[in-house]
Parts: C-alpha cells; structure tokens; sequence
C-alpha cells in the first residue's frame, strides 16, 4: 500500500512542475497544460489574433469552423524517465499533427514535435 502511495505521489509531482500555462516561442498564443488520468493534454486559451481565430488550416473541413481557443493542441503525452512523451502536438499553423515530447530545461518548457527523424523544438516560457 506504502509503495503504492509512492508511487502516485511521485507521478502527481513530476507533472506538477508542468502543468500550467505556457506561452509558445512566437507569443502568439498560451496553452493550459493540464492533468486527465495518468495523462497530459494541452489547450489554446488565448490568441494574440483574438478569440474569434479559427481553425482555417486543419484538413478536416468540418473543423475549419471552429475557433482556435479551447482546442487542444497537446495530447495524450505520458510520463517517461525525464520527459513526458508519446502523445501528439497539433499544429494549426499547417493543420498537421506530430508525434510529440517534453520536458523541463531549467525554468522553461521543450516541446519537440517530429516525424521521423526530422523535428522541431520550441522554447515555451511560463506565463506568471
């Protein structure tokens, strides 16, 4: 029972220290990193284009409707040894989805989205 207590102490701290509000590289956009089980997702809460932005890129053209705010762009990432990963990044600048990681570097968040061996990593800065 002890260790199992442990256990869950140890994976709700680990996320702790991301969940939360996060601005993208660009500061264009804040994304609500939160908790749904054992697993961490991502949400735009605000657009430096306005609450009104829509979803215009996505190939789905039922969702090119859809406001931008609300959308969750982070999904399904599991915690790992040092990093959260296995999930996926929506990019709504393309409209594609990418395999995704992160992790903490210091005070700031990595997000990596990739493809193969072909990847981007962005810089988000907590918002305080």
């Amino acid at each position: 029972m002890l260790m199992i207590a442990f256990a869950l102490v140890s994976v709700v701290g680990y996320s702790q220290d991301v969940l939360g509000k996060w601005f993208t590289e660009a500061g264009d956009a804040q994304v609500e990193i939160y908790q749904s089980g054992d697993k961490l997702n991502g949400k735009i809460i605000w657009l430096s284009k306005g609450p009104e932005t829509k979803d215009t890129h996505n190939p789905d053209k039922k969702l090119q409707s859809r406001t931008l705010v609300g959308v969750n762009i982070l999904s399904d990432l599991s915690k790992g040894k040092d990093k959260w990963e296995g999930g996926k990044i929506y990019n709504p600048k393309n409209g594609k989805n990418y395999k995704c990681i992160m992790w903490l570097e210091g005070e700031n968040l990595k997000v990596r989205g990739y493809i193969g061996p072909f990847y981007e990593t962005q810089t988000w800065r907590r918002k305080k």
